[in-house]
């Protein structure tokens, strides 16, 4: 049994190994890789921000506040914004979904909400995109002055 497990593999891998592997090689996306390989070389997207971190102050609790980060493509392609995410449900972005071209300006608008986020807040949107870093972090922070307590007892 065991010699014929041995040659059933032996042959397996004798006959699996004929085709050449240069064969199988999509020619198309050979020169897409290419392209893209010269583009690196001549530079990448980069993002530029105005700022990268703001500060809402002092809020209360239930306030929505928002801010707008503004920022150029000051690399070489164009740029390409895949995602952008708050680190919670209360952290809201809006990006640009077309590509920035280079030299070009976008912006991109955070919302913060409040409610049940007494105290200091503190707040990453990260966003994903084609720059060399792979993806760039904004933050915003806020110190939510909490309602009051309302006391049934009285």
């Amino acid at each position: 049994m065991k010699k014929i497990i041995i040659v059933s593999i032996l042959s397996l891998l004798v006959f699996s190994c004929k085709e050449n592997a240069s064969n199988k090689v999509n020619k198309e996306n050979l020169e897409i890789a290419k392209e893209r390989d010269s583009e690196i070389k001549l530079g990448g997207a980069k993002l530029s921000f105005n700022k990268t971190e703001h500060d809402f102050g002092i809020i209360s609790e239930g306030d929505i506040v928002e801010t707008i980060f503004k920022f150029t493509n000051t690399g070489k392609s164009e740029l390409i914004i895949t995602s952008a995410k708050g680190s919670c449900g209360c952290t809201v972005p809006e990006w640009p979904k077309q590509p920035i071209m280079p030299g070009e300006s976008g912006e991109i608008k955070v919302k913060f909400n409040s409610s049940g986020k007494p105290n200091l807040q503190q707040k990453n949107v990260t966003i994903v995109t084609n720059t060399t870093n792979g993806k760039e972090v904004i933050k915003i922070k806020a110190q939510v002055t909490p309602k009051p307590k309302i006391n049934l007892n009285n």
